[in-house]
C-alpha cells in the first residue's frame, strides 16, 4: 500500500496528515510549529511526528511515497519559498530539498490557500468543477485558482493572491503594507477594524453588550450572532462587508469566469446572513454571463482542506 503526507504548516501551529493511496486521511494531528527555533528544527520536528503516527498506526514509513506541504507565502516551482508570511526565517529557501534530506522523500511545495483549493476541488465542495475559485476568509483573504486540473500559482508564486487586489485607491492600510486591498476590508481583521470605529463612537446596540463592552474581546464571530438575532448595528456591518466581498468576488469572477467558488475559513461560516447578501449585490459587479450557473459554496473540509490538498501535491 502507498502512502502520502499531507503538512499544513503555519507560523504558530502545523496540521499533519497521513493518506493511503485512495486518497483516504488516516490519521492526523496538530503539533506547535516552534518557527523561532528555525526551519530545521522544525522540518525535523515535522518529520518524527510523522514517524510517530506511522508507527501509531502500523503503517511503514518505507511506504510513504511523497510529502506535500502548504506554506504561508508564494511558492516557486512548488520548492522554493519566496518569504514566509509570519515566520522569522530567510527570503528564498528550497524547503523541498530541506525536507527531502530530512527524510529522503520526495517533497513537493504550494501555497497554502492552493493547497487548500485543490483539497476541495478533488475532495471537497468542489468536487466535479473543472474551474474553481477557493477563498480563504480568515484573518486575512486568500485564494487559489484550480483550472482544468491546475493550481495556478504564476511566474513568481503570488498567482491567486485575491486579498491583495485593490478596491478602493489609497483605501485602508493592509497588513500586506499597501492601502485600499481586498483584505483590508473583508476579512475577519478588517470587519473587527470597521466594527471597532464604529462602537466607539455608538454604545447603544446589541453588540456592544454582547462583549460587555470590551472591544478587545470582539471577533467576527460576535458581529454575525447579533445580526441573526436582528440587532440594526451588526446588521449594518454585514451589508457593509458584503458589499466589499461582492465586490472582490466579482472581478474575480470577471478575471477567471469559474464554474464555482469555494468560501472556507471564518468568516465563511457567517452563512447565509452574509452570502444571501453578497449573491444579491454580486449583480453590481460582474457580467452577466459570468453568473449563468455559477455555485458559490461553504468549503466541506475544515480544517483538513490543507492536509489533504498538500498530501494531493506529492501524488503527482
Amino acid at each position: 500500500m502507498k502512502y502520502f503526507v499531507g503538512i499544513d504548516i503555519g507560523g504558530t501551529n502545523s496540521k499533519i496528515g497521513i493518506l493511503n493511496g485512495k486518497g483516504d486521511l488516516l490519521t492526523n494531528t496538530s503539533i506547535k510549529t516552534e518557527s523561532i527555533k528555525g526551519v530545521d528544527f522544525s522540518l525535523n520536528k515535522i518529520w518524527n511526528t510523522v514517524l510517530e503516527m506511522a508507527q501509531e498506526n502500523n503503517i511503514d514509513f518505507k511506504n510513504i511515497e511523497g510529502i506535500g506541504m502548504g506554506i504561508p507565502g508564494p511558492v516557486i516551482n512548488q520548492e522554493i519559498v519566496g518569504f514566509f508570511a509570519n515566520f522569522p526565517w530567510e527570503r528564498n529557501i528550497n524547503i523541498s530539498k530541506k525536507m527531502e534530506n530530512i527524510s529522503k522523500v520526495k517533497t513537493k511545495l504550494d501555497n497554502d490557500v492552493n493547497v487548500i483549493a485543490l483539497g476541495e476541488t478533488i475532495f471537497g465542495a468542489g468536487k466535479g468543477f473543472s474551474k474553481s475559485v477557493t477563498i480563504a476568509l480568515g484573518t486575512g483573504i486568500g485564494g487559489g485558482i484550480f483550472i482544468d486540473g491546475k493550481l495556478i500559482s504564476g511566474a513568481n508564486g503570488v498567482g491567486g493572491e485575491i486579498g491583495h487586489m485593490k478596491l478602493v485607491q489609497n483605501g485602508k492600510l493592509c497588513g500586506c503594507g499597501q492601502k485600499g486591498c481586498f483584505e483590508a476590508y473583508a476579512s475577519a481583521t478588517g470587519i473587527i477594524r470597521e466594527a471597532i470605529s464604529r462602537l466607539m463612537i455608538n454604545k447603544n446596540n446589541g453588540l456592544y453588550e454582547a462583549i460587555h463592552g470590551d472591544l478587545n474581546k470582539l471577533e467576527a464571530k460576535h458581529i454575525f450572532d447579533e445580526a441573526k438575532k436582528g440587532d440594526k448595528f451588526s446588521l449594518d456591518i454585514v451589508d457593509y462587508v458584503s458589499e466589499y466581498l461582492a465586490m472582490g468576488i466579482g472581478n474575480v469572477l470577471n478575471l477567471i469566469n469559474p464554474e464555482v467558488v469555494i468560501l472556507s475559513g471564518g468568516v465563511a461560516l457567517a452563512g447565509d446572513i452574509l452570502l444571501d447578501s453578497v449573491r444579491e449585490k454580486l449583480k453590481k459587479y460582474t457580467l452577466d454571463n459570468a453568473l449563468i450557473d455559477l455555485q458559490i459554496k461553504i468549503g466541506e473540509l475544515g480544517n483538513n482542506a490543507g492536509i489533504m490538498g498538500a498530501a494531493l501535491l506529492s501524488e503527482k
